[in-house]
């Protein structure tokens, strides 16, 4: 079994201890909002044309696109906690046009429409961008782009077989030091126009300011505890019920990522896997100058168990990735978000990355929960008699993709027949995951197998070749 960089080129302990001292276990994204907007608690009962389950990207999005068609339309956000404190405060913030988890993944499932998916997730991108502006999102929107790292020889030849353009280029090892330095980097392919990169945190509360402004309400804390039906007729629509109060609503949209689903159906349609992350402090301008980045692409490596990072406006390195944690009986607590192992591991590749970089500390540490679904990117559907629209299974990918499935959702729950609404990637399904005992050892036997893969030149093993053929091979 072969060895990876990141085994070769260990930095020294004390490095990477140092670096740690203090370090607060909180998300940068969160704590950099000051002031933050409060939302109140749900008390007593309301009816509404749209009620919007979970307070993250997904249900932001809708409340404020619904509201844009439809400007008399009373619109409710119900969210459990606060506005973007899950998922969406605790993401890299690279916003990708790809609707599909890549390429490769989309024409594997879809391959008669995933080159008008790839137009369509660059026009998603685009609709982001004007977005930004033309509501004054003040959340650092920066299209930047992304590049492939080739970080161990057998990668390059897989960066070398991509189709390039002008908007897709391919650098060698000269090319890709002068963008960023790394003694890791052997080759990348930039992709100039597919990413941008946001503040996650600031994205969610400019939503929600934006979405208070036009008239939309807000709840928070108000934990939605049951669907109800009974006795209302698909035009009456659906109660809704919190410990505060009942919303009453003609149509409701899902969108709560990888919490429990309130329709049995979704119970095993996802699983949260725990990814975790790391920022430095500020780097000052010598620290900044030793490793280029002029350009400030969004970076990720292209192994199985990979690496993602960026630069924030302040200057500070986003590190995460690698580690990616199923906890048996699929549940999501917080205990899960504290895993030294995991912070010391990234913080020890950080310094293989950029050894330039010794004596930088890491200010912030934390984790989040990914909606993970077996076709590795987000699934939809109805209920009730199209009373009730949903999406979920972004798998990593939702800072772009949510405002997509937004347009979706909405298109369904207003019986519109558009080209997203016909699409196989929305109209199909994909896979459940096995319930327990079987759920755990087959995710942690396929999480062995990817590290084992990545160990041996990319080669895949037994498991993995049956999973992709079954439809299920992970590809990142």
């Amino acid at each position: 079994m072969s060895s990876t960089i990141f085994d070769r080129a260990r930095p020294a302990a004390s490095v990477v201890a140092a670096a740690l001292v203090g370090t607060r276990q909180s998300s940068f994204w969160l704590d950099d909002l000051v002031p933050r907007a409060n939302y109140p608690r749900l008390s007593g009962n309301l009816n509404c044309d749209l009620a919007i389950v979970g307070g993250g990207y997904l249900g932001l999005w809708s409340a404020v696109l619904a509201k844009q068609q439809n400007p008399a339309a009373r619109v409710v956000l119900l969210e459990a906690r606060t506005v973007g404190w899950a998922a969406s405060g605790r993401n890299g913030g690279f916003c990708e046009a790809s609707l599909t988890h890549g390429e490769e993944n989309g024409r594997r499932r879809w391959p008669e429409e995933i080159d008008r998916l790839t137009e369509l997730g660059q026009e998603n991108l685009d609709e982001m961008e004007h977005a930004v502006a033309s509501l004054g999102l003040d959340c650092d929107f920066e299209r930047t782009g992304a590049i492939d790292l080739a970080v161990e020889e057998h990668q390059v030849q897989w960066l070398r077989e991509k189709n390039t353009d002008d908007n897709t280029v391919f650098l060698d090892a000269a090319a890709l030091q002068a963008e960023v330095a790394s003694p890791t980097y052997l080759a990348g392919v930039w992709h100039r126009r597919s990413n941008a990169l946001v503040h996650p945190g600031k994205l969610a509360a400019e939503l929600a300011r934006v979405a208070s402004n036009l008239g939309i309400e807000i709840f928070e804390h108000s934990l939605v505890q049951a669907l109800d039906t009974a006795g209302l007729t698909p035009a009456q629509g659906t109660r809704i019920v919190t410990a505060g109060g009942t919303v009453t609503a003609q149509k409701t949209a899902l969108a709560t990522n990888v919490f429990p689903s309130l329709l049995k159906r979704n119970k095993l349609a996802t699983v949260p896997v725990y990814d975790y992350v790391l920022m430095t402090e500020p780097l000052d301008a010598s620290k900044l100058a030793s490793i280029g980045w002029q350009h400030r692409q969004g970076l990720s490596d292209l192994a199985n168990q990979f690496h993602y990072y960026r630069l924030s406006a302040d200057n500070r390195i986003l590190f995460g990735g690698y580690d990616a944690v199923y906890h048996y009986g699929g549940r999501v607590r917080r205990s899960y978000e504290n895993r030294p192992e995991s912070f010391e591991k990234l913080a020890r590749h950080f310094f293989t990355t950029f050894p330039q970089l010794a004596g930088v500390r890491f200010s912030h540490k934390w984790a989040g929960a990914i909606d993970t679904s077996t076709q590795f990117c987000a699934f939809f559907g109805q209920a009730r008699q199209g009373r009730i629209s949903y999406a979920a299974g972004f798998t990593g990918l939702g800072v772009g993709a949510t405002h997509f499935a937004a347009k979706v959702i909405l298109d369904q729950l207003a019986d519109r027949t558009t080209e997203r609404t016909e699409l196989a990637m929305v109209r199909g399904r994909p896979l459940s995951f096995p319930p327990e005992p079987m759920a755990s050892a087959g995710i942690q036997a396929t999480r062995w197998a990817l590290g084992r893969a990545d160990h041996n030149r990319g080669k895949r093993n037994s498991l993995l070749k049956t999973l992709d053929a079954l439809g299920l091979g992970f590809d990142s």
